[in-house]
């Protein structure tokens, strides 16, 4: 099956995260299925996409924890969440961090608590808001390339906590010239130098300090 194929491509995931238990690399394991059997009945995944859910959305949100290191009992907003990249993949990677994931579609949201509830992810939280509506102070704001860095900044500053490294991370693509320009970037990483996979080139991790 095709997406068995893509799948057995991905990188191995003991081999990038080895501190991870069993049950933590099969709850990453089991995402592909989840997300399939969500997106037969809520679109949230493109569905031409469905045979690469391992690499192309899993691995992209994992991609973030090779640079991002969160401390124990660290608050992360996942901005956009969509049906929860890369806030998911990272709740399992850090399960002493606690994630809210902020979507302004409900179905995407429906889809995001539930796959939460069929991993047994306590540290996931989904919400149906719009995030400058938002009152709650984070460390850290995560987002996937749901809009320009300068209005994701605009939206959320109002919810970053004072503190050091506190801020936004970033996984966006292409061209980044005009959308970073005249905001300062801590770290810009280019996802193939970690992942040697041709989907990640002219793909960048991006670290923008408060």
């Amino acid at each position: 099956m095709p997406d068995q194929q893509q799948e057995q491509a991905s990188p191995a995931i003991i081999d990038f995260f080895p501190q991870l238990t069993d049950i933590q690399v099969r709850q990453l394991q089991m995402l592909p299925e989840l997300y399939r059997e969500w997106n037969a009945r809520i679109n949230v995944i493109s569905r031409k996409d469905e045979a690469h859910i391992m690499l192309h959305h899993v691995w992209h949100s994992l991609a973030l924890a090779l640079r991002f290191q969160p401390p124990a009992n660290a608050s992360i907003l996942d901005v956009g969440t969509g049906g929860g990249f890369p806030g998911i993949p990272l709740a399992i990677l850090f399960p002493q961090s606690r994630f809210t994931l902020c979507d302004s579609i409900g179905k995407k949201i429906t889809v995001v608590n539930n796959i939460a509830e069929a991993l047994h992810l306590q540290n996931v939280t989904g919400i149906k808001a719009r995030c400058e509506s938002l009152d709650t102070d984070f460390d850290f704001v995560v987002s996937r390339a749901v809009a320009p860095a300068a209005t994701i900044m605009q939206w959320t500053r109002h919810l970053i906590k004072p503190g050091k490294g506190h801020g936004w991370w970033f996984l966006k693509g292409g061209d980044l010239r005009d959308e970073f320009q005249g905001i300062r970037v801590k770290e810009k990483t280019e996802i193939f130098a970690l992942l040697q996979q041709d989907f990640f080139r002219e793909k960048f991790i991006l670290h923008v300090e408060e």
